[in-house]
Parts: C-alpha cells; structure tokens; sequence
C-alpha cells in the first residue's frame, strides 16, 4: 500500500513537543522527560507474555506493537531474539499508519519463544520449517513443515485432510447446525430436529507465511435450498507448529416469533471431523479434560482392571498411551479371552452450566450409556487415537459460553468421529424470543411511559436477534502418537489460556498513541494516588468477582456485565428492563482497556478480551436492516428499541485489535464505515422529537456525541489502516470535524443535518443550545485526544475544548458563554476528565483545579464510599459471596475513566 499523502492539515508537531507545551502551561509536568518519547524511536521493545509459561503447545501467537509517529517507515524490517540473543523467526506487517505514512502499529507474529523476547529493526530470522501455501487446484494446501492441510474451496467439506508427513491424522472438517423447529414448553412427545451442512461460498488466502498463514472460509448452513446461519471461518497456521487454530463466526438469521412455538431454534451448532483409527483397540486411546489439567485417560478396549492381569509393565504401557507389547508376551489367560473385553466407542462430556460437567460412554449406538465421571469445570479438551497418530481438540472459554460439548463417536470402528458442539444438542434449544409480549406498549407515548418504570425502551418487532453473531475458539494438533501426559496437560493449557504476547504500558504510553497523555503507568508515590489507584483495583477486582458469583456466564452471556443493583434483593437487576446486561453503557470497555493499557496486567486483559468478544457481536447487528447498529442495555442483549451508533461504537474495538492483529475484530471494525448508511433506516430520536423530520440522504439529523463519535471511530480506524474505503474514511474524518467546526456554537450545537454524498454537516444558520449528559461519555473525549492529535484544525480544537471547559462550567457561564445555560446535568465526575484535558491543552490552570474539583466533590463515586463489599449469603441471597451496594457499573466506568485520565493529565497537580 501506497503511504498516505502529506496534507497542510496534519500535524508536525512530535510528541516530545506537545509534552514539552503540556509542562510550560501549567508548570507541572516533567518537561525533561518529554524527549524521551522520541529518543526511545528506535529503541528495542521488550515483548513478554501475558501469563508466565510462554508459547507453550499453542501453534503461535502474533502482538501488535506501536510506534510514535515518524520512527518508522512501511518499508521497515523488524528482528526478534530470546533473552540468550538467538535469532526468533517473526513475520511482521503494518497494522496502521500515522497521518505522514509512517508506521503507527506493526503486528508480529512467532510460531515459537519462551521467556522475553526483544523487538528490534533489522532482518527477521527464517523460521526452520516455513509455512507454505499452495493455492492450485481443488484445494488450498497449507503447511507448517510438520502438517499439511487441505482446505476445500467448495462443498461443504472446510478441512478436507490433515495429514503428518504421510499419515492422515483428520479429515473432513465440516460444520454442522441442529434446527428444532418447534419448542416444547411442556411435556415433550416427539422433538423433531434438521441437520444443516455448512456449505461454502467463498476462500480467500489473507497471509501466506513464512511464520503466519491465514485461510478465511465464508458460507452459510445449509439443508436442500435451505440457508441458515451464515458462517465466517478463519484457520490459522504457523511455522513448525504441529497444530492450528479455528476462528469460528456465526450469525444468526433465524426467525422466532414471540408467543410462538415454531420457528428456528438451534438445537446444536458445532465443528466435527473425521479420525482415521488404524491400531489394534487396545492401542486406541480416548482423554477428556476435567478440571483443571486433569483428564480422563482410557483405551478403547481397557486391559487394566481386569479379572486376569496381563502384566505391570502391559498395563502402564496403556496408561501412558504407549504401544502395547505383542500379545504374545502377556499373560495367556489374557491374550486368549481379548474378544471378551468391551471396546468403548462413545464418550460424550456435556457442559450445560457453568458448574457441573458429566461425562459418559458407550461401546457402540443402540446400547446403554456409562456414567464416567463429572465435575464442575471442564477445559473443553478432548483426545481421539492411537500409537501411530491421533487428533486433539479444544474449544476455548468451555464452560463460560455453556452449554458446550464434547463427543467421540465409533472410535472402536476405522473411523472415529469427533463433534466440538458450541451449543450443545443436550442443552434446551437456543430459545431467542422477545421475553414479553409488550404489555400493550402500542404507541411512542406509552413506550416512554414504559420506560419510566422498567427503563426499557420497548417497540414493537424491535426486539429480534437477527443479525446478532458470536465468535468461538478452537485448538486442533495432529499428533503422531498419543501424547504423554506432560504434552497433554500443556494443550490443555492452550485451549484455556491461549498464549498471548504483548508490549509492554512504557512502549504504549510512549508512542502516543490512543490519546497522547490519557494514560500512565500506576503511581502509589503519593498517599493520594495510592489511595486512587487502590479504588481502581478494588472496582475492577469487584466486577471480576461479581462475574462468578452471578454466573454471568453462557454462550450468548460471556463478557457483559450488568448495569445497576437491586440493593432490595440483594441482586443485580437482572430481570428489570434498561438495568438489567449493560451493553458498553457509558464505556466499561474502555475502561477496562485503559486499565490494561497503563498497566500490563493479564487478568485486566483477559476480562477486556471476554467484553470485546461479547459487545461487538452479540450487542450489534451485522446483517439485516440495522447492520452497523447496536442495542442499548436490557434483560435481553437485542431486547432495546434504541438501535443506536454509540453501541457499535469501533472505540470499543480498536484496543485489541491492535493489540492482537484480529481479524475477525478487524472485520467488525471495517464493516462499520458505511454505518451512516444506517441514520436512513431508523432516526435514533424518534420517540422524542417534536419538529416534523423524514429521514433524508441529504439531510440526515445526526448528533455530534454519540452518533458522531461512532461513527468517526469507524472512519478514523479505516483511514489509519489503509483498508478497503480509507480515501472516503479520511475523507468523512476532515470533512466532519471541518463542518461541526464551523457550527455557530460548535458542539455544543448537538447535532446537525448529514449529508450522506458530501460526507459534511449543513452549518446551520442560528446558534442553537443542545447539550446531553451523554454525548462525551461513549468515547468521545478519547476519540477526540487522538483527532487533536492527528489532524492540524485549530477550529475543531477550539470547539472541542470549548465543549470541555463549559460542561462542568456554572449556568452562570454557561449563559454567558452561550446565551443560555445547559440545562440540568449529570455524570460531572465522568466530565472531570474533558476539564482535565483541556485543561492541559490550554494551559488553563483554574479548569485543572476544576478537574480535581468535579472528580472529589460532585456526582459518581466519592472518598467517603464505604470501598469495600459486605458478605451476602443464603437465606438473603441465592449464593454466597459479596455485594457493594453503592456500586453501579456508569459510575464505575465513569470513574475509572476519569481517575486514569486525571492521574497521567494532572497527576503533580492533585488538590
């Protein structure tokens, strides 16, 4: 890709300079620090892993690293070594572009390295065994030097073989979907279910080595001239490894009515391969996880535990999933009655909730099945084959998107079958009707009134799932024998806690980048920060735990949190209309990435990880007529009527993308340029407007808060990209910072008339007052830090810092400011962090007082807060554990925002 043309707009400004401004103005910053931004450029990154442990039996993992602007050019080569100085084959490409072409995030990938490893310009080693990929003919070839895959181009076959060296390990690795068509509230007679094939309609080769290769599949389920479930598949490949990962995307395009028992109810969706099983049955060998590592370790025909001993040395040879001596050599009385020992052929472990698992068997269909165990947790991993070679497979976050399963099938025949069901067909169907029948909620008046009691913004036909969509994980190895225990335990490890590399907060923070100064690293130095920091710990750690005591778990569930208490019950408000799953309300993700960001921690990560799976798939639609749109928070994640940008919001997604290089992430972020398409379809103010207004693609009222800020996300990220549409990315960034600039009173004009051709807001003729307590707390301030940032349009500045000063400003200067004041306002705690930061760009020390001022002594959470939690258990609730009953997740993320931005913008200035 070609770099982006300079333009007089950009910026020449360095970070090293505008620290240096920051220090003059308000005296506080550490002016001689502030080189030190530019003189790390070219210094070498320390990469370590997340969790301690390292690649581990992981096929590889890939970092996204940045860069402060101007340090490197695309052309640029990047090296890796290990803490000895030996050379780590890495693959490295742009991830993004600052504004004058040079390189703003790289991502890299490894196919091996433990401990730290050191990033440095330069020429990257060759990896031993290179990944190659071979695109001729019916399939797409790809191998790491130690496997080969083939994947299918057409068909409904994804995986056709997985071969090591000459020996095929799997074949036919397909995707399978089971639809119930009628849901059965009461005593069930005959349940009558469909199976659905995934079925291919597109191949695209997205990296072709020599660490990293990339195979996307695209398709839909499908029965006769029946589509369902339109897929997304993404198969990755690294150097040497002997193992690949699954990317698996669905997104539902089913019908259920509510009130009505038919429809489309998934029954199971899951990926199944075929084993080939070429050893005598005792040398077949089957190993479940349970919990933690541990595993159940059978033969398909067992020779311990039996009447007559074959031998010690026969028998721990089996155990240990070795081949057997020849038969000749045991005890006869063994040898000659083998025919009479039971071959097991079926193992089914069935996770339906987060706290129990049980596992069973049998020796073939039609005949009774064996309890075999169960516990609380299972690491979702399993083990099919023998000595001469066998499959093992994971499915990650097992237990947390319950109900899952795993199943072997006829592995006592020549061909083992092995199903990873994501929804498992033992669970009740996938039911996603409309949790109520509207309550007589006919009219926009009533459906206001509604939301004056349960806060749900209710509309009839509004609270469907199609088009929202999930995104799983899977681990797959082809082993050339049954692995030792010692190898299995390290998959197993794998498949619960993927390895991940990442850069350190002192390269993060010193790039620049995601709002240059809005974060640093922790600071206990003074009573007050640590006292700060403590309440950041003690919020993030009470959410953490709140996940498990509540089990907000599930496969539509994991990864949200919920929005307000029931101090009465003693339970969160699960059950109560807008209060109940949260939806990124007022910003919880970004906080949690902002925590991360500033401090490294895997357990923060982790948790962000689980939020951004969940918020960018499940709580916005992807197809249909509001594709580009997200739901507002309620009992159900599609339940709201409020179809809105500020859900979708691209803010949200930015951080892991480039922080891990995923695609699918990449995906979700690009398909939200056109999102303005979406102000044509629905006007979010429906409800609530009083002048007569029709949608028109010339004149769409589009809000300079919420709106704007997601969709100039989307832009902002597809520019920085290079992606498909940056040109008309870029192109709608300028043009809509240049137009709300121009309003007669900026920002605080509220909204304006969008042209879709032009990409420009109409200036309006009148000044106007029209200021919403929500429009900055969606990311705007962040967005707007890195626009500053980016692009040289003191108009713009000067609206956004206006904007900033006067929020939290009196009414008094409000009015004088404006003609009239705000009106009445909230969330001035979560505003401290615009004074702040126009604070700093201003030089303006009386709005750095007001920052501290507004973030101790106004609304959101206060020093005097009890900051602790109270034991709760039964008889009050239903499980023990712990409560904050003055805990609300917009506070939460409000101050959390606020306290990390104050800290790295104002931190020597603390009252």
């Amino acid at each position: 890709m070609s770099p982006i043309p300079r333009r007089s707009l950009f910026k020449a400004a360095a970070v090293a300079g505008a620290a240096a401004q920051f220090s003059w103005a308000l005296g506080t910053q550490n002016a001689s620090a502030a080189p030190r931004a530019e003189a790390a450029d070219a210094d070498p990154v320390t990469l370590d892993w997340l969790e301690d442990g390292g690649l581990g039996a992981a096929p590889g993992s890939t970092v996204g690293v940045p860069w402060p602007k101007g340090a490197h050019q695309e052309d640029q080569t990047f090296a890796l070594t290990d803490a000895d100085g030996k050379s780590v084959p890495v693959q490295s490409w742009p991830l993004a572009y600052w504004p004058d072409g040079s390189l703003k995030w790289t991502a890299h990938a490894v196919s091996s390295g433990s401990g730290k490893l050191t990033l440095t310009t330069g020429a990257p080693a060759a990896p031993e065994k290179k990944v190659t990929v071979d695109k001729r003919g019916g399939t797409i070839d790809v191998s790491t030097g130690v496997i080969t895959a083939r994947i299918g181009k057409s068909g409904s076959t994804i995986v056709r073989s997985v071969r090591r060296g000459s020996t095929e390990i799997a074949r036919d690795g397909r995707l399978v979907v089971l639809r119930q068509p009628e849901y059965e509230d009461g005593d069930q007679t005959t349940v009558r279910t469909e199976r659905f094939d995934g079925a291919i309609s597109d191949v695209t080769v997205e990296q072709e080595g020599p660490v990293r290769a990339v195979v996307r599949v695209d398709g839909k389920h499908r029965k006769g001239h029946r589509d369902l479930l339109p897929f997304s598949i993404r198969l990755y490949f690294y150097a040497g490894a002997d193992s690949f990962r699954m990317v698996h995307t669905i997104t539902y395009d089913g019908q259920q009515e509510p009130g009505k028992a038919s429809g489309d109810f998934i029954r199971g969706l899951g990926v199944r391969f075929t084993v080939p099983m070429r050893d005598e049955s005792y040398d077949r060998h089957i190993r479940l996880g349970g919990e933690g590592t541990g595993l159940l370790r059978e033969a398909v025909k067992g020779i311990t535990g039996l009447r007559r001993d074959p031998g010690a040395a026969v028998q721990a040879a089996q155990f240990a999933g070795e081949k057997l001596p020849d038969p000749a050599t045991w005890d006869q009385r063994v040898t000659t009655r083998l025919q009479y020992i039971p071959e097991w052929g079926d193992y089914t472990l069935s996770q339906l909730s987060a706290d129990g698992f049980t596992l069973r068997k049998r020796t073939k269909k039609g005949h009774g099945w064996i309890g075999a165990g169960g516990g609380r947790r299972a690491s979702g991993f399993g083990y099919v084959g023998g000595v001469t070679g066998g499959l093992s497979f994971g499915l990650r976050d097992f237990w947390e998107k319950h109900p899952a399963q795993l199943d072997i099938r006829d592995a006592q025949t020549d061909e083992a079958e092995v199903t990873l069901w994501l929804w498992s067909p033992e669970a009740q169907p996938m039911d996603l009707r409309f949790y109520h029948d509207g309550m007589g909620q006919d009219t926009f008046p009533e459906q206001l009134e509604g939301l004056n009691i349960t806060y749900e913004d209710y509309e009839p036909g509004f609270g469907t799932p199609y088009g929202i969509a999930r995104t799983s994980e899977l681990l797959f190895w082809a082993n050339e024998s049954t692995p030792s225990a010692e190898k299995l335990a390290e998959q197993v490890e794998a498949v619960r806690v993927l390895p991940q590399l990442a850069a350190p907060p002192r390269q993060l923070i010193a790039a620049g980048v995601f709002g240059k100064g809005l974060f640093a690293e922790p600071d206990r130095s003074t009573p007050a920060k640590a006292k700060i920091e403590d309440h950041l710990d003690f919020l993030f750690t009470y959410y953490k735990d709140q996940v498990e005591q509540r089990r907000w778990y599930g496969f539509w569930d994991y990864g949200d949190i919920m929005h307000t208490y029931d101090t009465v019950r003693h339970q969160w408000r699960y059950d109560v209309g807008g209060y109940a799953w949260d939806n990124s309300e007022l910003s919880p993700d970004l906080w949690l990435w902002y925590a991360y960001l500033r401090s490294g921690r895997a357990d923060i990560f982790r948790f962000a990880e689980a939020m951004t799976r969940h918020t960018g798939e499940v709580d916005v639609y992807h197809i249909g007529k509001w594709a580009g749109l997200g739901t507002r928070h309620g009992v159900q994640h599609f339940a709201d009527s409020a179809k809105q940008q500020r859900i979708a919001n691209t803010t949200y997604r930015r951080y892991y993308y480039f922080l891990t290089a995923d695609e699918r992430v990449g995906d979700l972020m690009h398909a939200n340029v056109d999102s303005d398409e979406t102000f044509l379809a629905l006007d979010p103010l429906r409800k609530i407007r009083t002048e007569p207004y029709t949608p028109d693609r010339n004149a769409l009222s589009v809000g300079f808060g919420t709106d704007w800020s997601g969709l100039v996300s989307a832009w902002l990220t597809e520019w920085e990209r290079k992606g498909p549409k940056w040109e008309k990315a870029k192109a709608r960034v300028l043009s809509t910072m240049e137009t709300i600039a121009a309003q007669p009173n900026g920002f605080v004009q509220g909204s304006g008339l969008y042209d879709l051709d032009t990409g420009e807001f109409a200036v309006a003729d009148t000044p106007k007052v029209e200021v919403s307590h929500l429009s900055a707390v969606f990311g705007l301030n962040e967005l707007c830090a890195e626009l500053i940032d980016l692009v040289d349009m003191p108009k713009f500045n000067e609206a956004y810092y206006d904007y900033c000063r006067y929020f939290n400003a009196s009414k008094t200067e409000q009015a004088a400011r404006y003609g009239s004041h705000f009106g009445s306002l909230i969330l001035f705690q979560g505003h401290s962090r615009l004074d702040a930061y126009a604070a700093v760009r201003t030089g303006d020390r009386k709005l750095a007082d007001r920052a501290w001022q507004k973030f101790y002594n106004s609304d959101g959470y206060k020093e005097s807060a009890p900051w602790k939690t109270e034991k709760v258990g039964g008889p009050t609730a239903l499980v023990a554990g712990s409560e904050a009953t003055w805990v609300s997740t917009n506070d939460t993320a409000l101050y959390g925002l606020a306290a990390i931005e104050l800290l790295s913008l104002l931190g020597d200035r603390m009252p």
